[in-house]
């Protein structure tokens, strides 16, 4: 079986549904700076860190390393400023952006939709979700490098094998969370909401899906960026446009600094992704009370 399910006694420790909340607001609220520090100070440091980093690289670079194969920042800045201003060999960097950006959302919303409706309608199932455990368990093996091989014979070069690279990444890290999130709703509440007379939709609107949400919040902070990664996998594997492609001729043509310039690029789009799927996160939880402990401590 995909979870085994046992029941616990009533002074037993919490169970991981108990527990998730804190789970996936620990490292949440550790990269948003709960620490209780002044923000100017913690930004303060981080310049400091990010500026040493750069400066030692630059310095090795021009004494120790070869640049050729390393690069060094400038390099990396000078191929950011041609491709923002000239542009790249494939175009404006703006177009390919888009083109990547646009793979990735689709697979992102239809892998997360996919995700969340089969996991929660397996994790309520015991029985579907024992018949089909080996054929996901199997699916989830595969490597993505070959799925994305057979989605270019199969719908072409074009956005749709892009789209569906990202999907596949993202429907297995959304799914078993969702899965784990529906098989450990409490069994008293889904008990008593039968007793009184709430039918499947109602125990699916009011107590399921809201004792998922945890689970299923936590799998969304990481499953955009592997739409990004299923995009430009895609692209690498066949395309004429897209942040994969300029990554792609970058490296045959030796280019470290293009190399550098595209994963910075995509980093950004995946960061301010980040941002707006937390602030969609406190809205979407803004009921739940606020966690104490090392989530509120920001450890």
């Amino acid at each position: 079986m995909l979870l085994e399910r046992t029941d616990r006694p009533a002074d037993a420790a919490p169970t991981p549904a108990e527990e998730a909340p804190a789970r996936a607001a620990g490292p949440i609220a550790f990269l948003r700076g709960r620490s209780g520090h002044s923000p100017v100070m913690v930004n303060l440091v981080r310049v400091v860190l990010v500026a040493a980093w750069l400066a030692s690289w630059e310095l090795a670079a021009r004494t120790v390393i070869d640049p050729f194969y390393y690069s060094m920042p400038s390099q990396i800045w000078t191929r950011l400023v041609e491709w923002f201003t000239v542009g790249t060999s494939q175009g404006t960097i703006w177009e390919n952006i888009a083109i990547t950006l646009q793979e990735a959302v689709y697979g992102f919303v239809l892998g997360s939709l996919a995700g969340v409706l089969l996991g929660v309608a397996l994790g309520r199932s015991p029985f579907l979700a024992d018949v089909l455990a080996p054929f996901i368990k199997g699916a989830n093996a595969i490597p993505r490098i070959v799925l994305a091989s057979l989605f270019v014979i199969w719908f072409g070069l074009g956005m749709s094998s892009k789209v569906a690279t990202s999907f596949v990444l993202v429907f297995f890290a959304v799914f078993f969370n969702a899965f784990q999130g529906a098989r450990e709703v409490d069994k008293v509440l889904v008990d008593n909401a039968r007793i009184l007379g709430a039918g499947r939709w109602d125990m699916l609107r009011t107590i399921i899906l809201p004792s998922a949400t945890s689970w299923i919040l936590a799998s969304l902070h990481v499953a955009f960026g592997f739409a990004l990664i299923g995009a430009i996998v895609g692209e690498f594997t066949g395309a004429d446009k897209g942040l994969g492609i300029l990554i792609n001729h970058a490296q045959g043509n030796f280019d470290a600094a293009g190399i550098y310039a595209g994963m910075i690029v995509t980093t950004v789009i995946a960061l301010v992704a980040e941002w707006l799927i937390s602030k969609v996160e406190v809205r979407l939880t803004a009921w739940r009370p606020a966690v104490k402990g090392n989530a509120a401590s920001g450890l």
